[in-house]
């Protein structure tokens, strides 16, 4: 994102050092880094966020367009005459196999 080379670090160091002074630059340096770090992880949940958003906005426009293209009627109704697996229990029936149970 930014090129700071090693020169331009210790041009900043140099400067602070005389600004602040050396009893409160530790603590200024401390302070800076828990600043940059909360922006970091703010900058990433953020992120995180859009991209969410980003693939549930996709998810809808997929499932939209697989609605428009196959509805969801025309997959329940089967014509009539289209073979199926058979029934079991009218296949059985069908035989004469059942066996009539008859109490006592």
């Amino acid at each position: 994102m930014f090129d700071v080379g090693f020169w331009e670090l210790a041009l900043v160091g140099l400067v602070a050092l005389l600004v602040v002074g050396p009893e409160r630059l530790p603590r200024l340096a401390r302070t800076a880094g828990l600043w940059l770090g909360r922006g970091r992880r703010m900058l990433s949940s953020v992120k995180a966020e859009i991209d969410r958003e980003l693939k549930a906005e996709e998810l809808k426009q997929i499932l939209e367009k697989q609605a428009k293209s196959n509805p969801l009627e025309t997959i329940l109704s089967e014509p009539a005459d289209a073979p199926s697996a058979p029934d079991p229990k009218s296949s059985s029936a069908a035989s004469g196999k059942v066996k009539d149970a008859k109490p006592g």
